[in-house]
């Protein structure tokens, strides 16, 4: 039987994995880098590295993502944690998945540090990635698609002008189902939008009016009561 040791308490990694979500083409899409490093050269994954041993998870989170893709600035919340003891070839290291909602037009990513390569991919057409990273996107997106479904967070993805129809693509991406366009609008009714003036500009279609949300008083309500939408 093997022994434990007390230094052998001490003797694991911690890291960081940054996810973070954006919507545009009709898709919620996430960020991914290109790694040049070993383990896993040339594989893509989440931005992520290892904590160092002085420094707070929060601060750790953000030198992360600025370091690998040049965002600054990007609120970020932890939502799970990883330690299989196998899921790292090099040894035992345990891994905070944190993520955060942006709109991806306001954004300038670039690649830097040992990341080759940088880009937006939408959720469900990613492909094998390095260490466990489709697992660990996998649990953080269900945990954005039952948010989705009880509080207003919808509207940090969405640009702050959108059309109905942007509004009703996120939920169809996010539920992976088609949405009958009178019974959605039906549905979010009760959502206090502001309808402008302006429409649309740039489309070879006819262009659809645009909205925002209203996040003074009803905000409020919203968030001491349920939110309106619900599958």
């Amino acid at each position: 039987m093997y022994k434990i040791e007390f230094s052998d308490f001490f003797s694991s990694a911690f890291s960081v994995d940054c996810l973070i979500f954006g919507f545009t083409e009709g898709k919620i899409k996430t960020l991914l880098i290109k790694r040049s490093i070993e383990p896993y050269k040339d594989y893509w994954a989440i931005p992520g590295d290892l904590v160092y041993p002085d420094e707070d998870l929060p601060l750790a989170a953000e030198r992360i993502l600025r370091e690998l893709t040049g965002l600054t600035n990007v609120q970020m919340h932890q939502a799970h944690t990883f330690g299989s003891p196998s899921r790292h070839p090099q040894g035992r290291v345990i891994t905070i998945a944190y993520y955060a909602l942006v709109r991806i037009e306001e954004l300038s990513i670039k690649a830097s540090s040992w990341a080759d390569e940088v880009r937006w991919e939408p959720v469900l057409e990613v492909g094998d990635l390095a260490f466990d990273h489709n697992e660990i996107l996998e649990a953080t997106f269900d945990r954005l698609n039952k948010q989705l479904s009880i509080e207003p967070i919808c509207f940090e993805l969405l640009p702050e002008k959108f059309t109905l129809n942007e509004f009703q693509q996120l939920f169809e991406y996010s539920k992976g189902i088609p949405f009958d366009k009178a019974n959605f609008r039906k549905k979010i009714k009760g959502i206090p939008l502001v309808k402008h003036t302006e429409k649309q500009t740039n489309v070879k279609h006819r262009p659809a009016n645009l909205f925002s949300f209203n996040t003074c008083k009803e905000l409020d309500r919203l968030e001491e009561n349920e939110w309106a939408f619900k599958m």
